[in-house]
Protein backbone atom coordinates (compact mmCIF):
# COMPACT_ATOMS: atom_id res chain seq x y z
CA UNK A 1 0.00 0.00 0.00
CA UNK A 2 2.92 2.36 0.75
CA UNK A 3 4.51 1.68 -2.60
CA UNK A 4 1.24 2.31 -4.43
CA UNK A 5 0.76 5.62 -2.65
CA UNK A 6 4.33 6.64 -3.44
CA UNK A 7 3.94 5.80 -7.15
CA UNK A 8 0.69 7.72 -7.30
CA UNK A 9 2.32 10.77 -5.73
CA UNK A 10 5.34 10.55 -8.08
CA UNK A 11 3.15 10.32 -11.20
CA UNK A 12 3.03 13.55 -13.23
CA UNK A 13 -0.05 15.66 -12.84
CA UNK A 14 -2.27 15.96 -15.90
CA UNK A 15 -4.55 18.88 -16.77
CA UNK A 16 -8.27 18.54 -17.24
CA UNK A 17 -9.51 16.44 -20.20
CA UNK A 18 -10.53 19.52 -22.15
CA UNK A 19 -7.14 21.13 -21.54
CA UNK A 20 -5.38 17.94 -22.69
CA UNK A 21 -7.00 18.16 -26.05
CA UNK A 22 -6.25 21.86 -26.37
CA UNK A 23 -2.57 21.28 -25.60
CA UNK A 24 -2.38 18.45 -28.13
CA UNK A 25 -3.96 20.53 -30.87
CA UNK A 26 -1.72 23.49 -29.99
CA UNK A 27 1.27 21.28 -30.84
CA UNK A 28 -0.40 20.17 -34.10
CA UNK A 29 -0.46 16.55 -32.96
CA UNK A 30 -3.21 14.22 -34.14
CA UNK A 31 -4.74 11.47 -32.07
CA UNK A 32 -3.00 8.87 -34.24
CA UNK A 33 0.42 10.44 -33.61
CA UNK A 34 -0.09 10.55 -29.85
CA UNK A 35 -1.40 6.97 -29.86
CA UNK A 36 1.63 5.73 -31.82
CA UNK A 37 4.03 7.56 -29.52
CA UNK A 38 2.49 6.28 -26.30
CA UNK A 39 1.68 2.80 -27.60
CA UNK A 40 -2.13 2.77 -27.40
CA UNK A 41 -5.03 3.08 -29.81
CA UNK A 42 -6.67 6.24 -31.04
CA UNK A 43 -9.81 5.33 -29.08
CA UNK A 44 -7.74 5.25 -25.90
CA UNK A 45 -6.38 8.76 -26.53
CA UNK A 46 -9.91 9.94 -27.17
CA UNK A 47 -11.10 8.43 -23.88
CA UNK A 48 -8.25 10.26 -22.08
CA UNK A 49 -9.37 13.56 -23.60
CA UNK A 50 -13.03 13.02 -22.76
CA UNK A 51 -12.38 12.05 -19.14
CA UNK A 52 -13.65 8.47 -19.33
CA UNK A 53 -10.23 7.03 -18.45
CA UNK A 54 -6.82 8.30 -17.37
CA UNK A 55 -3.34 7.03 -18.29
CA UNK A 56 -1.18 5.28 -15.73
CA UNK A 57 2.45 4.37 -15.25
CA UNK A 58 4.82 4.76 -18.19
CA UNK A 59 2.03 5.78 -20.53
CA UNK A 60 1.05 8.61 -18.18
CA UNK A 61 4.63 9.95 -18.14
CA UNK A 62 4.94 9.77 -21.94
CA UNK A 63 1.56 11.38 -22.47
CA UNK A 64 2.37 14.18 -20.01
CA UNK A 65 5.64 14.94 -21.85
CA UNK A 66 3.93 14.95 -25.23
CA UNK A 67 1.27 17.49 -24.29
CA UNK A 68 3.49 19.56 -21.97
CA UNK A 69 3.20 23.25 -22.95
CA UNK A 70 6.29 24.90 -24.37
CA UNK A 71 7.93 27.47 -22.05
CA UNK A 72 7.21 31.08 -22.83
CA UNK A 73 9.87 33.54 -23.88
CA UNK A 74 11.56 35.72 -21.26
CA UNK A 75 10.13 39.12 -20.59
CA UNK A 76 12.27 41.82 -22.29
CA UNK A 77 14.40 43.89 -19.95
CA UNK A 78 13.40 47.60 -19.89
CA UNK A 79 16.10 50.07 -21.08
CA UNK A 80 18.30 51.64 -18.37
CA UNK A 81 18.74 54.97 -20.10
CA UNK A 82 17.13 56.95 -22.86
CA UNK A 83 20.27 56.92 -24.99
CA UNK A 84 20.89 53.20 -24.59
CA UNK A 85 18.83 51.03 -26.96
CA UNK A 86 16.83 48.29 -25.33
CA UNK A 87 18.46 44.92 -25.30
CA UNK A 88 16.25 42.33 -26.99
CA UNK A 89 15.21 39.43 -24.85
CA UNK A 90 16.96 36.21 -25.48
CA UNK A 91 14.37 33.56 -26.29
CA UNK A 92 14.62 30.37 -24.40
CA UNK A 93 15.36 27.36 -26.50
CA UNK A 94 12.18 25.29 -26.67
CA UNK A 95 12.20 21.86 -25.20
CA UNK A 96 13.04 19.16 -27.67
CA UNK A 97 9.90 17.17 -28.49
CA UNK A 98 9.74 13.71 -27.07
CA UNK A 99 10.78 11.07 -29.53
CA UNK A 100 7.78 8.86 -30.29
CA UNK A 101 8.11 5.48 -28.71
CA UNK A 102 7.45 2.67 -31.11
CA UNK A 103 4.97 0.25 -29.54
CA UNK A 104 5.93 -3.35 -29.25
CA UNK A 105 4.88 -5.42 -32.22
CA UNK A 106 2.36 -8.05 -31.12
CA UNK A 107 2.87 -11.67 -31.91
CA UNK A 108 1.49 -12.78 -35.25
CA UNK A 109 -1.78 -14.64 -34.59
CA UNK A 110 -3.05 -17.59 -36.46
CA UNK A 111 -5.52 -17.04 -39.28
CA UNK A 112 -8.10 -19.43 -37.87
CA UNK A 113 -8.59 -17.64 -34.56
CA UNK A 114 -8.35 -14.12 -36.07
CA UNK A 115 -7.67 -12.50 -32.66
CA UNK A 116 -6.61 -9.25 -34.29
CA UNK A 117 -10.30 -8.35 -34.51
CA UNK A 118 -10.64 -8.63 -30.74
CA UNK A 119 -8.09 -6.48 -28.87
CA UNK A 120 -7.11 -7.35 -25.34
CA UNK A 121 -8.87 -4.29 -24.03
CA UNK A 122 -10.38 -1.37 -25.84
CA UNK A 123 -7.99 1.02 -24.04
CA UNK A 124 -4.64 -0.85 -24.14
CA UNK A 125 -4.51 -2.67 -27.50
CA UNK A 126 -1.74 -1.70 -29.88
CA UNK A 127 -2.71 -0.05 -33.17
CA UNK A 128 -1.52 -3.07 -35.13
CA UNK A 129 -4.01 -5.31 -33.31
CA UNK A 130 -6.94 -3.81 -35.24
CA UNK A 131 -6.78 -3.89 -39.05
CA UNK A 132 -7.75 -0.57 -40.54
CA UNK A 133 -10.07 -0.58 -43.54
CA UNK A 134 -7.86 1.16 -46.12
CA UNK A 135 -8.16 4.78 -44.91
CA UNK A 136 -6.62 6.10 -48.13
CA UNK A 137 -9.59 4.88 -50.14
CA UNK A 138 -12.08 7.73 -50.27
CA UNK A 139 -15.11 6.07 -51.77
CA UNK A 140 -18.53 7.61 -51.50
CA UNK A 141 -19.47 5.11 -48.82
CA UNK A 142 -16.95 6.72 -46.47
CA UNK A 143 -17.97 10.24 -47.42
CA UNK A 144 -18.60 11.49 -43.92
CA UNK A 145 -15.95 13.81 -42.36
CA UNK A 146 -15.49 13.59 -38.65
CA UNK A 147 -15.98 17.31 -38.09
CA UNK A 148 -17.25 20.27 -40.04
CA UNK A 149 -15.26 23.49 -39.86
CA UNK A 150 -13.57 22.07 -36.76
CA UNK A 151 -11.13 24.43 -35.09
CA UNK A 152 -9.60 24.47 -31.63
CA UNK A 153 -12.63 23.40 -29.57
CA UNK A 154 -14.05 20.91 -32.04
CA UNK A 155 -17.35 22.74 -32.38
CA UNK A 156 -19.25 22.71 -35.68
CA UNK A 157 -19.77 26.48 -35.39
CA UNK A 158 -16.11 27.43 -34.96
CA UNK A 159 -14.48 30.00 -37.20
CA UNK A 160 -13.22 29.15 -40.67
CA UNK A 161 -10.21 31.37 -41.17
CA UNK A 162 -11.16 34.64 -39.53
CA UNK A 163 -14.95 34.42 -39.95
CA UNK A 164 -17.17 32.59 -37.50
CA UNK A 165 -19.86 30.37 -39.00
CA UNK A 166 -23.46 30.93 -38.05
CA UNK A 167 -25.53 27.92 -36.93
CA UNK A 168 -27.35 27.77 -40.27
CA UNK A 169 -24.10 27.96 -42.23
CA UNK A 170 -22.46 25.26 -40.14
CA UNK A 171 -25.50 23.02 -40.58
CA UNK A 172 -25.54 23.60 -44.33
CA UNK A 173 -21.84 22.79 -44.53
CA UNK A 174 -22.35 19.55 -42.61
CA UNK A 175 -25.36 18.63 -44.73
CA UNK A 176 -23.62 19.36 -48.04
CA UNK A 177 -20.61 17.23 -47.18
CA UNK A 178 -22.29 14.24 -45.57
CA UNK A 179 -25.86 13.91 -46.89
CA UNK A 180 -25.09 12.28 -50.30
CA UNK A 181 -22.78 9.68 -48.76
CA UNK A 182 -25.24 8.95 -45.93
CA UNK A 183 -28.03 8.33 -48.45
CA UNK A 184 -25.88 5.71 -50.18
CA UNK A 185 -24.93 4.14 -46.86
CA UNK A 186 -28.59 3.97 -45.83
CA UNK A 187 -29.39 2.35 -49.16
CA UNK A 188 -26.85 -0.39 -48.45
CA UNK A 189 -28.49 -0.89 -45.04
CA UNK A 190 -32.09 -1.11 -46.26
CA UNK A 191 -32.06 -1.82 -50.00
CA UNK A 192 -34.72 0.88 -50.42
CA UNK A 193 -33.87 4.15 -52.13
CA UNK A 194 -36.85 6.18 -50.91
CA UNK A 195 -36.37 5.02 -47.33
CA UNK A 196 -32.66 5.87 -47.49
CA UNK A 197 -33.38 9.45 -48.50
CA UNK A 198 -36.16 9.77 -45.91
CA UNK A 199 -33.88 8.45 -43.17
CA UNK A 200 -31.12 10.93 -43.90
CA UNK A 201 -33.50 13.88 -44.08
CA UNK A 202 -35.16 12.85 -40.80
CA UNK A 203 -31.77 12.53 -39.14
CA UNK A 204 -30.75 16.02 -40.26
CA UNK A 205 -34.10 17.43 -39.18
CA UNK A 206 -33.49 15.96 -35.74
CA UNK A 207 -29.94 17.35 -35.79
CA UNK A 208 -31.21 20.86 -36.59
CA UNK A 209 -33.83 20.55 -33.85
CA UNK A 210 -31.03 19.68 -31.39
CA UNK A 211 -28.34 21.78 -33.02
CA UNK A 212 -26.94 23.25 -29.76
CA UNK A 213 -26.16 19.67 -28.73
CA UNK A 214 -24.91 18.50 -32.14
CA UNK A 215 -22.78 21.60 -32.78
CA UNK A 216 -20.54 20.94 -29.77
CA UNK A 217 -20.33 17.19 -30.36
CA UNK A 218 -16.88 15.82 -31.16
CA UNK A 219 -18.21 14.10 -34.29
CA UNK A 220 -21.33 15.82 -35.68
CA UNK A 221 -21.29 13.62 -38.78
CA UNK A 222 -21.20 10.51 -36.61
CA UNK A 223 -24.14 11.83 -34.58
CA UNK A 224 -26.21 12.28 -37.74
CA UNK A 225 -25.05 8.93 -39.13
CA UNK A 226 -26.19 7.09 -36.00
CA UNK A 227 -29.59 8.82 -36.13
CA UNK A 228 -30.01 7.98 -39.83
CA UNK A 229 -29.09 4.33 -39.26
CA UNK A 230 -31.51 4.01 -36.34
CA UNK A 231 -34.39 5.42 -38.38
CA UNK A 232 -33.55 3.36 -41.47
CA UNK A 233 -33.40 0.09 -39.52
CA UNK A 234 -36.60 0.63 -37.55
CA UNK A 235 -38.84 -2.47 -37.76
CA UNK A 236 -41.95 -0.31 -38.00
CA UNK A 237 -41.24 0.35 -41.69
CA UNK A 238 -42.52 -3.15 -42.44
CA UNK A 239 -46.05 -1.89 -41.80
CA UNK A 240 -45.72 0.72 -44.54
CA UNK A 241 -46.73 -0.50 -47.97
CA UNK A 242 -44.13 1.61 -49.77
CA UNK A 243 -41.24 0.13 -47.77
CA UNK A 244 -42.51 -3.40 -47.28
CA UNK A 245 -40.25 -4.92 -49.96
CA UNK A 246 -36.73 -3.88 -51.06
CA UNK A 247 -36.06 -2.35 -54.47
CA UNK A 248 -34.94 -4.38 -57.44
CA UNK A 249 -31.34 -5.63 -57.05
CA UNK A 250 -28.53 -4.58 -59.44
CA UNK A 251 -28.30 -6.36 -62.76
CA UNK A 252 -24.57 -7.09 -62.56
CA UNK A 253 -24.03 -10.57 -61.03
CA UNK A 254 -21.26 -9.54 -58.63
CA UNK A 255 -23.13 -6.54 -57.27
CA UNK A 256 -26.37 -8.51 -57.08
CA UNK A 257 -24.67 -11.21 -55.02
CA UNK A 258 -23.29 -8.62 -52.59
CA UNK A 259 -26.66 -6.86 -52.43
CA UNK A 260 -28.48 -10.10 -51.60
CA UNK A 261 -25.85 -11.12 -49.06
CA UNK A 262 -26.19 -7.78 -47.24
CA UNK A 263 -29.98 -7.97 -47.01
CA UNK A 264 -29.83 -11.54 -45.70
CA UNK A 265 -27.71 -10.44 -42.73
CA UNK A 266 -29.41 -9.46 -39.46
CA UNK A 267 -29.66 -5.67 -39.08
CA UNK A 268 -27.02 -5.46 -36.32
CA UNK A 269 -24.51 -7.55 -38.32
CA UNK A 270 -25.19 -5.55 -41.47
CA UNK A 271 -24.60 -2.28 -39.64
CA UNK A 272 -21.37 -3.52 -38.07
CA UNK A 273 -20.03 -4.66 -41.45
CA UNK A 274 -20.90 -1.36 -43.10
CA UNK A 275 -19.35 0.77 -40.36
CA UNK A 276 -16.10 -1.19 -40.16
CA UNK A 277 -15.47 -2.24 -43.76
CA UNK A 278 -17.50 0.43 -45.56
CA UNK A 279 -17.11 3.65 -43.59
CA UNK A 280 -13.73 2.70 -42.16
CA UNK A 281 -14.25 3.03 -38.41
CA UNK A 282 -12.02 1.05 -36.10
CA UNK A 283 -13.38 -1.72 -33.91
CA UNK A 284 -13.92 0.26 -30.64
CA UNK A 285 -15.71 3.05 -32.53
CA UNK A 286 -17.87 0.52 -34.36
CA UNK A 287 -18.75 -1.15 -31.07
CA UNK A 288 -19.60 2.21 -29.47
CA UNK A 289 -21.85 3.28 -32.34
CA UNK A 290 -23.69 -0.05 -32.39
CA UNK A 291 -23.99 -0.02 -28.57
CA UNK A 292 -22.15 -3.31 -28.18
CA UNK A 293 -18.96 -4.46 -26.52
CA UNK A 294 -15.78 -4.74 -28.56
CA UNK A 295 -15.73 -8.57 -28.51
CA UNK A 296 -19.41 -8.65 -29.53
CA UNK A 297 -18.76 -6.25 -32.42
CA UNK A 298 -15.80 -8.39 -33.51
CA UNK A 299 -17.95 -11.52 -33.42
CA UNK A 300 -20.64 -9.85 -35.51
CA UNK A 301 -18.03 -8.67 -38.01
CA UNK A 302 -16.50 -12.11 -38.42
CA UNK A 303 -19.93 -13.74 -38.83
CA UNK A 304 -21.01 -11.14 -41.39
CA UNK A 305 -17.80 -11.56 -43.37
CA UNK A 306 -18.23 -15.33 -43.41
CA UNK A 307 -21.80 -14.97 -44.70
CA UNK A 308 -20.76 -12.54 -47.43
CA UNK A 309 -17.77 -14.71 -48.37
CA UNK A 310 -20.18 -17.50 -49.30
CA UNK A 311 -21.55 -15.26 -52.06
CA UNK A 312 -18.22 -13.65 -53.06
CA UNK A 313 -15.50 -16.20 -53.86
CA UNK A 314 -12.79 -13.53 -54.11
CA UNK A 315 -13.52 -12.52 -50.50
CA UNK A 316 -13.10 -16.09 -49.32
CA UNK A 317 -9.77 -16.31 -51.20
CA UNK A 318 -8.29 -13.31 -49.31
CA UNK A 319 -5.21 -14.18 -47.27
CA UNK A 320 -5.78 -11.92 -44.25
CA UNK A 321 -8.57 -9.95 -42.56
CA UNK A 322 -6.92 -6.73 -43.75
CA UNK A 323 -7.24 -7.86 -47.37
CA UNK A 324 -10.84 -8.85 -46.76
CA UNK A 325 -11.55 -5.43 -45.28
CA UNK A 326 -9.97 -3.60 -48.22
CA UNK A 327 -11.82 -5.79 -50.72
CA UNK A 328 -15.15 -5.28 -48.98
CA UNK A 329 -14.49 -1.55 -48.84
CA UNK A 330 -14.04 -1.43 -52.61
CA UNK A 331 -17.05 -3.65 -53.28
CA UNK A 332 -19.35 -1.67 -51.01
CA UNK A 333 -18.18 1.59 -52.53
CA UNK A 334 -18.74 0.27 -56.03
CA UNK A 335 -22.23 -0.96 -55.16
CA UNK A 336 -23.17 2.37 -53.61
CA UNK A 337 -21.86 4.33 -56.61
CA UNK A 338 -23.43 2.04 -59.20
CA UNK A 339 -26.97 2.49 -57.93
CA UNK A 340 -28.90 5.65 -58.73
CA UNK A 341 -29.99 6.72 -55.27
CA UNK A 342 -32.14 9.85 -55.01
CA UNK A 343 -30.43 13.14 -54.31
CA UNK A 344 -31.38 14.66 -50.94
CA UNK A 345 -33.23 17.93 -50.83
CA UNK A 346 -31.35 21.21 -50.29
CA UNK A 347 -30.19 22.01 -46.77
CA UNK A 348 -32.52 24.99 -46.50
CA UNK A 349 -35.54 22.78 -47.24
CA UNK A 350 -34.46 20.32 -44.55
CA UNK A 351 -34.03 23.10 -42.01
CA UNK A 352 -37.43 24.53 -42.91
CA UNK A 353 -39.01 21.10 -42.65
CA UNK A 354 -37.49 20.61 -39.20
CA UNK A 355 -38.82 23.96 -38.02
CA UNK A 356 -42.28 23.28 -39.49
CA UNK A 357 -42.34 19.87 -37.88
CA UNK A 358 -41.37 21.29 -34.49
CA UNK A 359 -43.96 24.04 -34.88
CA UNK A 360 -46.65 21.49 -35.78
CA UNK A 361 -45.89 19.29 -32.77
CA UNK A 362 -45.86 22.35 -30.51
CA UNK A 363 -49.26 23.46 -31.75
CA UNK A 364 -50.62 19.93 -31.44
CA UNK A 365 -49.38 19.74 -27.84
CA UNK A 366 -50.94 23.11 -27.01
CA UNK A 367 -54.24 22.08 -28.63
CA UNK A 368 -54.23 18.79 -26.71
CA UNK A 369 -53.66 20.58 -23.42
CA UNK A 370 -56.43 23.08 -24.23
CA UNK A 371 -58.89 20.28 -25.04
CA UNK A 372 -57.97 18.50 -21.81
CA UNK A 373 -58.56 21.67 -19.79
CA UNK A 374 -61.93 22.27 -21.49
CA UNK A 375 -63.13 18.72 -20.89
CA UNK A 376 -62.03 18.89 -17.26
CA UNK A 377 -63.87 22.18 -16.73
CA UNK A 378 -67.04 20.89 -18.38
CA UNK A 379 -66.94 17.78 -16.23
CA UNK A 380 -66.55 19.80 -13.05
CA UNK A 381 -69.42 22.08 -14.08
CA UNK A 382 -71.92 19.35 -14.96
CA UNK A 383 -71.04 16.76 -12.34
CA UNK A 384 -73.51 16.42 -9.35
CA UNK A 385 -72.41 17.73 -6.01
CA UNK A 386 -73.82 14.79 -3.98
CA UNK A 387 -74.86 11.23 -4.56
CA UNK A 388 -78.53 10.34 -4.90
CA UNK A 389 -79.38 6.70 -4.68
CA UNK A 390 -81.70 5.72 -7.53
CA UNK A 391 -85.23 4.41 -6.72
CA UNK A 392 -85.63 0.78 -7.57
CA UNK A 393 -88.54 0.00 -9.92
CA UNK A 394 -91.65 -1.69 -8.46
CA UNK A 395 -92.05 -5.41 -8.94
CA UNK A 396 -94.56 -8.08 -7.93
CA UNK A 397 -93.60 -10.14 -4.90
CA UNK A 398 -94.70 -13.80 -4.95
CA UNK A 399 -94.95 -16.51 -2.29
CA UNK A 400 -96.65 -14.35 0.37
CA UNK A 401 -99.36 -16.28 2.39
CA UNK A 402 -102.91 -14.87 2.37
CA UNK A 403 -104.01 -12.51 5.10
CA UNK A 404 -105.32 -14.38 8.20
CA UNK A 405 -106.33 -13.72 11.78
CA UNK A 406 -108.95 -14.53 14.50
CA UNK A 407 -112.47 -15.51 13.51
CA UNK A 408 -115.25 -12.97 13.62
CA UNK A 409 -116.97 -12.87 17.07
CA UNK A 410 -120.45 -14.24 17.25
CA UNK A 411 -123.29 -12.73 19.31
CA UNK A 412 -122.67 -15.14 22.17
CA UNK A 413 -118.97 -14.22 22.16
CA UNK A 414 -119.80 -10.55 22.28
CA UNK A 415 -122.23 -11.09 25.18
CA UNK A 416 -119.61 -13.00 27.16
CA UNK A 417 -117.01 -10.31 26.50
CA UNK A 418 -119.40 -7.65 27.77
CA UNK A 419 -120.18 -9.63 30.89
CA UNK A 420 -116.52 -10.09 31.77
CA UNK A 421 -115.82 -6.41 31.44
CA UNK A 422 -118.67 -5.46 33.76
CA UNK A 423 -117.82 -7.88 36.62
CA UNK A 424 -115.13 -7.28 39.17
CA UNK A 425 -111.75 -8.71 38.49
CA UNK A 426 -111.53 -10.70 41.73
CA UNK A 427 -112.97 -13.72 43.42
CA UNK A 428 -113.75 -17.18 42.12
CA UNK A 429 -116.65 -15.91 40.13
CA UNK A 430 -114.11 -14.33 37.91
CA UNK A 431 -112.89 -17.71 36.92
CA UNK A 432 -116.36 -19.16 36.34
CA UNK A 433 -118.53 -16.42 34.99
CA UNK A 434 -122.28 -16.71 35.30
CA UNK A 435 -124.29 -16.13 32.26
CA UNK A 436 -127.87 -14.86 32.49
Amino acid sequence: MTRSATDEAAAPQLPSPKERRRLREAKSLSEEQVAAAVGVTRATVRSWETGRTSPRGRKRALYAKLIAPEPETLTPTPPTAATEPPTPATPVTPVTPVTPVTPATPATPTASAAPELIPETAAEAAPEAIPEAAPEVKAVVAEAPSTVAEAGSGSATEAVGERRLSPAEAFDELYTRTAPGLVRQSYLLTGRRALARESVERAFQLAWHRWPEVAVDRDPAGWVRAAAYEYAMSPWHRLRRAHRHPDAPPTEPGKQALFDALLELPPAYRRTLLLYDGVGLDLPETAAETEASTPAAAGRLMTARAAVAERLPELAAADSPAEQSALLHDRLGGLALAEHVPVPRPARAVRTGSEDRARLWTRAAIAGVAVLIAVTGLTLHTAPTHYEQPISPAERVGGVPPRGGPQKLTAQDLKLQKSLREQLARGPERLIPQLR
